[in-house]
Formats: C-alpha cells, sequence, structure tokens
C-alpha cells in the first residue's frame, strides 16, 4: 500500500468522526429545546391550573351559592321574588299573617292543635292567610333543615295551595317532625317519603326532580331574607295589620296531648273570634269583647312565648 493511501484513510475516517459529532450536538440543541419548551408549558399549565383551583375555591357553594343562583319562583306566589304566600279566597276582606320556621317545635305543636281549624277558616272565606317563613333556626342549630325543608314546600306550592298546606302539615305532623335539634329534613330522602302522604305530591315526578334539583332553593333564600318584617323574629307568630294578636295560656297541668291540643285549639279560636268576630254556626267571642282568660300578649301556642332567634324551646316534647 502507498504513501498516498495510508494518509487519505486516517483523514477520512477523522471526517467521519467530525459529521457525526456535529450531527448529534444538533440532536442535543433540539433536545434542549423541546425540554425547555414542555417545562414552559407545564409551568404555564400548572399556574393555569392554580389560578382554576384559587378561583374555585373562592366560588360560592351549598346555600351561599343559592343566592347566586337563577331566581325561580312557585306558581301561585307574588310580590318581590314571589316571597308573598298569600292563600284563601281574594273577596276574603280580612288577611291574617302567619310566621313559622318549619324546623320550630311550637309552630309543630301549634300546627297539631290548630292547623285544621286554620284550614276551615281559610276554607270559610273568614280571612286569607299570608305565610312567611323563617329559617332562622338552622343559623341557631348549624343546620340546613329549615331551607332545604322550605325549598320544598316551595315545589309544593307550585302545585297548588292544597299541596302547599297539606304537605306543610304533614311536616309538622307529630309522626314526621323531628326534635328542634335533629337536622333530618337537610336530606332530600326525608322530605321526598313525607311527601310520599300528600295526594298532590305521591308519584308527582316534577315535584320530585324540583326537590333533587333544588330548583327553588334560591326562592327559599329570597324568603329568608324577610326574616325580621314587621319586626318579628319569632315562631310561631300571628299578626293582623300591625297588630300582634294574643294566644290565651294553656293552664299548666298534668294533660295528655290530646287534653292539650283540645285545650289549644279552643285557645286559638278564642283568640280568631275575638279579633274577627264569632265564626259562622258558634258562639265565640265577639269583636271587641274582654277575653275571659286574661291570656298574656303572645304568639305562641298556649301563651308561651315565640322562639327568638337562638333561643332555647321552653316547650316539653
Amino acid at each position: 500500500m502507498s504513501n498516498g493511501t495510508s494518509q487519505k484513510a486516517p483523514s477520512a475516517a477523522r471526517e467521519r468522526i467530525r459529521a457525526e459529532r456535529e450531527r448529534q450536538k444538533k440532536k442535543d440543541r433540539v433536545r434542549r429545546q423541546l425540554t425547555v419548551a414542555a417545562v414552559v408549558a407545564g409551568v404555564l399549565v400548572v399556574a393555569g391550573g392554580a389560578g382554576f383551583a384559587v378561583v374555585k375555591a373562592t366560588e360560592p357553594t351549598g346555600w351561599e351559592a343559592a343566592k347566586e343562583a337563577e331566581s325561580v319562583t312557585p306558581a301561585h306566589t307574588q310580590g318581590k321574588n314571589g316571597t308573598e304566600i298569600l292563600i284563601g279566597d281574594k273577596s276574603a276582606k280580612e288577611t291574617l299573617e302567619v310566621f313559622e320556621d318549619l324546623r320550630c317545635p311550637m309552630c309543630a305543636s301549634f300546627e297539631q292543635s290548630s292547623g285544621a281549624s286554620l284550614i276551615k277558616d281559610i276554607d270559610d272565606g273568614r280571612y286569607k292567610v299570608r305565610f312567611t317563613m323563617y329559617t332562622f333556626l338552622d343559623g341557631a342549630q348549624d343546620g340546613e333543615g329549615s331551607k332545604n325543608a322550605l325549598s320544598a314546600l316551595g315545589a309544593a306550592l307550585n302545585v297548588g295551595p292544597e299541596a302547599f298546606l297539606t304537605y306543610k302539615s304533614a311536616l309538622y305532623s307529630l309522626k314526621n317532625h323531628p326534635e328542634e335539634q335533629d337536622d333530618a329534613f337537610a336530606k332530600d330522602s326525608v322530605l321526598l317519603k313525607i311527601a310520599s302522604e300528600v295526594p298532590e305530591l305521591a308519584h308527582n315526578k316534577g315535584f320530585e326532580q324540583a326537590v333533587k334539583k333544588g330548583t327553588y332553593d334560591r326562592w327559599a333564600m329570597d324568603m329568608t331574607a324577610q326574616f325580621g318584617r314587621k319586626g318579628v323574629k319569632g315562631t310561631p307568630t300571628f299578626l293582623h295589620g300591625d297588630k300582634k294578636l294574643v294566644l290565651p295560656p294553656v293552664p299548666q297541668q298534668r294533660m295528655t296531648r290530646e287534653q292539650y291540643n283540645q285545650l289549644a285549639d279552643a285557645n286559638f279560636k278564642k283568640m280568631i273570634d275575638k279579633e274577627f268576630g264569632p265564626a259562622k254556626g258558634g258562639p265565640g267571642i265577639a269583636k271587641g269583647e274582654k277575653d275571659p282568660s286574661g291570656g298574656k300578649d303572645s304568639g305562641a301556642p298556649g301563651g308561651a312565648p315565640g322562639i327568638a332567634k337562638g333561643e332555647k324551646d321552653p316547650s316539653a316534647r
């Protein structure tokens, strides 16, 4: 082999090595660029995700979110945000206002003793009733039952006034009403089970979906905002115009629940007779006549004071 041939071989080898190194350097540069781009994109994704998480974390949830939800008002309501529930003959000249909280044990006591008498007066056209539903016991007892039951009651009102009255009575019944500290009404399943006792609501898919979806949650919050209307902050309370009506007291003595209900109902009728005049077919107390019981001012059955916000229920359960 000549010297010329022997010198060319190492030179060609070195050229191949140099070219391979250049190709490798280009690959490394491309790899580094792709890596940086991926890291930058990852940082942006993480930052964007963190920003989204912060936004989601600061968004209101639950009943706070319901305040901002689209307003859907039940049928058979009137006034601003549908917060006026007025039930009865439109031609009735008088209006009785009733303030209640669905978790209130004394409201349940009133419903169990005198709810039928109230409905009879409505049916007879003696007066219309404006119901104002409060939910302050949720705050006092740390729960959601009053609001959730009110939302379901709104779904019942959307079906009709009779469904509203019958469902309210079922919620307050001795069988269904929980202890004040028991937040059972926060569960839709409990509310739907009670609704199955109401003919207009049993197997009513529209009502059921409204309860499950919380269709009237915003309406319930609008009703909640009525707390303190006309200075009323306890339940149950009864007003005729701006006048707070007085329930005569039930005598403090040992008696059965049936005996108590009879006396409490008699006192409710006495209060109504005194304010609106005797009912048809009954003697009652004439309007303006002095109450012989000498009962003290009260908005609750049996003369006990209404439950003020945060106050412990004084009634024996």
